[in-house]
């Protein structure tokens, strides 16, 4: 990966996967102010989870919700691979960096090409932080890769959290109900939520999404597991069947010393339950719960 980092420090920009260039300068003339007025110091959320989790769905239907009630919100793409969003993101990772162009420069396949693209896009953070600050919104709504460990477990994404000096981030991990309501999977799901939460000198929140997709019931017991290790540690006893609760059981143990989140926030993107709550949490994190939706 040494000459490809090498060669690509020559290169003044890679071009954008099939639609080519946007105009970033134009962006940000859209974006400014007329009336020179300071905005709000922006809140950056970065949505993170495993693949199918819902991130792009929450990225956009947060935005709406956010609009509908008068603050300002802009969308994200960090994933360098995505061919669909199912909207259009106001600052795009593949204006600088794309993983088709990777692989047909470089001759890599879609998995190193997408670790290459990962590390590479540190190249241009700068200019991303920039393109982001020139919007001047209340929120900057962060679309993370779909493959987790590209943002996770890279070092380049810990350059760019910290590439920004001003405002505030926060991180959401999405967890997929679907495995959540299994007593272990809640386990592995709040294992790999703190490792994450662990490599980012910000504060992280839990969301349990796609909630349309289960019963309320489901979701009852979900968050029950969640904020009751004992109730938790019960059900995993209860399925003592094969190795695996035996694993859970011993990693629920451990991380009743985490200083970890444990209440989960209920969110359905499709049916936009669930907003007001993760603004709400948001609000109090940074800003003492004050209110900044406009009168």
């Amino acid at each position: 990966m040494i000459h490809i980092s090498t060669k690509i420090l020559t290169m003044t920009q890679i071009w954008s996967v099939n639609t080519g260039p946007r105009i970033k300068n134009q962006k940000l003339a859209n974006a400014t102010g007329q009336d020179g007025d300071l905005m709000p110091e922006e809140t950056r959320i970065y949505f993170i989870g495993t693949a199918g989790s819902g991130k792009s769905t929450l990225t956009q239907a947060y935005k709406l919700w956010a609009e509908e009630r008068g603050l300002s919100a802009i969308t994200v793409n960090l994933d360098p691979g995505v061919e669909s969003l199912g909207y259009q993101p106001d600052v795009d990772i593949r204006d600088w960096v794309s993983v088709a162009e990777v692989m047909e420069e470089y001759g890599l396949g879609p998995n190193g090409a997408q670790i290459a693209c990962a590390d590479l896009a540190a190249l241009h953070f700068h200019e991303i932080a920039e393109a982001i600050d020139g919007f001047r919104s209340n929120y900057v709504l962060i679309d993370t890769p779909g493959q987790i460990e590209l943002f996770a477990f890279r070092n380049a994404s810990e350059v760019f959290v910290d590439s920004f000096t001003s405002g505030h981030g926060v991180l959401a991990f999405i967890m997929d109900p679907m495995v959540a309501k299994d007593p272990s999977g809640l386990v592995s799901l709040f294992l790999l939520s703190s490792s994450i939460h662990f490599r980012f000198n910000i504060p992280m929140l839990n969301i349990l999404g796609k909630t349309d997709s289960v019963e309320p019931e489901d979701i009852e017991q979900i968050r029950d597991w969640a904020m009751e290790p004992d109730l938790m540690m019960s059900s995993l006893y209860e399925t003592l069947d094969s190795s695996k609760p035996l694993a859970a059981i011993e990693f629920q143990r451990a991380m009743e010393s985490f200083p970890i989140h444990r209440d989960l926030i209920p969110i359905s993107s499709f049916e936009m339950e669930g907003m007001e709550d993760l603004y709400n949490y948001v609000q109090m994190l940074f800003f003492g719960g004050e209110d900044q939706m406009p009168d």
